[in-house]
């Protein structure tokens, strides 16, 4: 087999070669690959019940027994005639084992076949805040595990979100904030910062930094700032000078980091920053 493999692709190289596909001169280069997701934590186990999840519980051929229960915070359930069952730990279907097993030893169900399913999960879930469509709590799962996951269901950030994210996780008592530039990451097509989230991490949308307008322009008023963005630029975003303006001895009222207020004259090329407040006088002729 290995002999009839070696042929194969030595006939097939050899008509590539004849039909001018591939190069002797040119090797072929080699495929890239992708850039890996940051990996999820190995000691997750996105299926096991905790405590506050909702479960349901049948019995096949018993509807009568057909319960929904929560799990408490000693890990437990109650369920009829066999009373607390301690599944806290454990996945849906180890859980409907262990059920029908009591249920088995009590001699209350001939053959029981349990069946476990979750209702509503509590005990593992990511707080997504902030400027996002649909801020909540949603819960840890195996569709929903890293961080553009829960901006998904989030319904992805609000008009007034920036692109930079706060991440705040908790690992065996470390806390520890994570920035991420979403922009950044989606133009360059690395993913490792779509990082693998854990129940009880936090997800805040920052709100998108402004530059504010006003004088002789066409439409004064609030508008996004972009990175690198000048003066010209954001005059753009204002439609430009009225007839009445002027482009010359524009100013800009900046908050110095001691808090003080200052007045900055103003070139087009200038670059503008966070909270920027750019003036824009009359022509004196």
């Amino acid at each position: 087999m290995k002999l009839l493999s070696v042929v194969t692709t030595s006939f097939a190289l050899a008509c590539a070669f004849a039909t001018g596909a591939v190069s002797a001169a040119q090797p072929v280069a080699p495929i890239a690959a992708a850039t890996p997701e940051a990996p999820p934590p190995s000691d997750v186990r996105l299926e096991a019940l905790g405590t506050g999840d909702l479960i349901r519980i049948t019995v096949f051929r018993n509807p009568e027994l057909t319960t929904e229960a929560r799990v408490s915070e000693r890990g437990t359930i109650l369920f009829p005639m066999i009373g607390e069952v301690p599944v806290s730990g454990l996945t849906p279907s180890q859980a409907g084992s262990r059920i029908a097993d009591r249920l088995l030893a009590g001699k209350f169900v001939v053959n029981p076949e349990v069946n476990v399913s979750l209702a509503q999960v509590n005990s593992r879930q990511v707080s997504v805040l902030g400027n996002v469509a649909k801020p909540g709590r949603y819960p840890l799962d195996s569709t929903n595990m890293r961080l553009s996951d829960f901006l998904a269901v989030a319904g992805g950030i609000s008009p007034g979100g920036s692109d930079q994210v706060t991440v705040l996780t908790n690992r065996n008592g470390k806390q520890e904030r994570i920035e991420v530039d979403l922009g950044r990451m989606m133009r360059s097509g690395d993913l490792s910062m779509n990082i693998a989230l854990e129940a009880g991490d936090t997800i805040f949308v920052q709100k998108a930094p402004l530059v504010y307008i006003y004088g002789e322009v066409q439409k004064a008023g609030a508008y996004p700032l972009a990175p690198h963005m000048t003066v010209m630029q954001a005059l753009a975003l204002g439609g430009g000078v009225t007839t009445r303006g002027t482009e010359r001895g524009i100013k800009i009222s900046r908050r110095e980091p001691g808090g003080n207020l200052a007045r900055i004259d103003a070139a087009l090329n200038d670059p503008v920053q966070p909270d920027d407040v750019i003036y824009v006088r009359e022509s004196l002729f």
